[in-house]
């Protein structure tokens, strides 16, 4: 039996996303259906996303690790995880065959996106009752 592919709806696909101007009243606030596919630009053909609301166009991977990354997206994430399993910046390098310095731009990146999605998971996370602060 082949396997079948599964239709994703672009429309629910593009719920995922934001709009990544901070100078728009849309900015950040999933699901709203002010996105639009406009084209698909560089090699990898990412696509370039447009606000309707604030008439601002963004790739689909602005706001994330693989923002104008040169490497290939698996290479990236195989980069991260090394790390993550306690490997060291030079360690990663060797086993992946780039610079000491590309580790650490990925790491640094990843750092700052994980910081940020947690800043906005504690801010809208409910108290707990039962803490001493809480």
């Amino acid at each position: 039996m082949e396997d079948q592919e599964q239709q994703v709806n672009p429309s629910e696909e593009l719920s995922l996303f934001c709009c990544q101007n901070d100078r728009c009243l849309a900015f950040g606030v999933r699901g709203l259906g002010n996105l639009k596919v406009r084209d698909r630009v560089g090699n990898r053909q990412t696509r370039l996303l447009y606000c309707t609301t604030c008439k601002k166009r963004f790739v689909e991977t602005k706001g994330t690790v693989f923002y104008r990354a040169h490497k290939p997206r698996e290479q990236v994430i195989s980069i991260l995880q090394h790390v993550q399993e306690g490997n060291g910046m030079r360690q990663t390098g060797r086993l992946e065959h780039v610079k000491e310095d590309t580790v650490i731009r990925y790491v640094r990146v990843a750092g700052q996106h994980a910081k940020a999605v947690h800043q906005q998971r504690v801010a809208f996370s409910p108290r707990d009752p039962g803490s001493a602060t809480g």
